[in-house]
């Protein structure tokens, strides 16, 4: 048995196949998703969604947060915004990582002024 999973984003259409199995960050935790699972609504946090292929081969996709809803084998998650782990520049996340980490240290250094 299969699973629908379709990632959808306001700028793009991420994933629309089917699937064996797919693990997603939400609010609560990460759950794990096989075929036949309860229905459920939840939101999605930021961070991974590992998808397990009809082949048994597993991609990774980065979610920023959204909401998912898994019903009947189907599974559609509307994402702020989503990326494939093959489409990640590598060096382009090191400086988006490195800028992000010089902003946090300016805002706690800041709040003292404020």
């Amino acid at each position: 048995m299969k699973l629908n999973l379709y990632v959808l984003t306001p700028k793009r259409i991420i994933w629309d196949c089917e699937v064996e199995e797919i693990i997603l960050s939400t609010n609560s935790g990460q759950i794990g998703v096989l075929p036949n699972h309860a229905p459920i609504n939840t939101t999605v946090d930021m961070g991974p969604l590992r998808i397990r292929l009809l082949n048994d081969q597993w991609l990774t996709a980065v979610l920023w947060s959204g909401f998912a809803r898994i019903v009947n084998n189907e599974i559609i998650i509307l994402g702020n915004d989503s990326e494939l782990g093959s489409d990640i520049d590598p060096e382009e996340a090191q400086k988006a990582l490195e800028t992000t980490m010089l902003w946090k240290k300016l805002v706690q250094f800041g709040k003292g002024f404020f």
